[in-house]
């Protein structure tokens, strides 16, 4: 993900630029040509810088902002639905399973002498165990090899049967 932001920011902010650019070169020579002629025209600021600079806004909104609002959303998410019994890790490190929740802040055992840690909820950085219930949840995709075996093995079973069949 870092790795098309590097890529597709620096291509947004030169597109942009490009474009304003050429706005602003466009508006050059209109005003050239109509001081030329004696007749001045007034160019659209809309167009030569307006327009431009909203776009590149728009970009960087669809680009960075609504993307981190996203994960905000699903970090508070994840910090609200904390139980007992769930191993966390806080964004310290320090990875523990939850012993008491209150409303804004966790008790967290960790080590093994069982050292209770008293916590906030947002320095919960990532829930080991709702990922783990989540997986258990998913119905378990199969690749191609996984299902081209399962047919080898079916058709296999079903010849074994016939075979028993017949010598019966």
């Amino acid at each position: 993900m870092k790795r098309k932001l590097a890529v597709i920011i620096p291509t947004a902010f030169v597109t942009a630029m490009n474009t304003m650019c050429y706005a602003m070169n466009t508006f050059a020579t209109e005003a050239a040509s109509a001081s030329s002629d004696g007749t001045q025209k007034t160019a659209n600021p809309l167009l030569t810088f307006v327009l431009p600079l909203g776009f590149f806004f728009v970009i960087l909104y669809f680009m960075l902002i609504r993307p981190q609002k996203k994960r905000e959303q699903e970090q508070k998410e994840l910090q609200s639905n904390v139980q007992i019994g769930d191993e966390v890790i806080t964004t310290g490190g320090i990875v523990g399973i939850v012993v008491r929740v209150a409303d804004d802040t966790i008790v967290l055992e960790t080590g093994g002498e069982r050292t209770k840690i008293r916590m906030k909820n947002w320095a919960i950085a990532e829930n080991i165990s709702a990922k783990e219930r989540a997986k258990a949840a998913a119905p378990k995709k199969k690749t191609g090899l996984a299902s081209a075996a399962a047919i080898v093995d079916e058709t296999e079973k079903k010849s074994k049967k016939k075979k028993d069949k017949e010598e019966e």
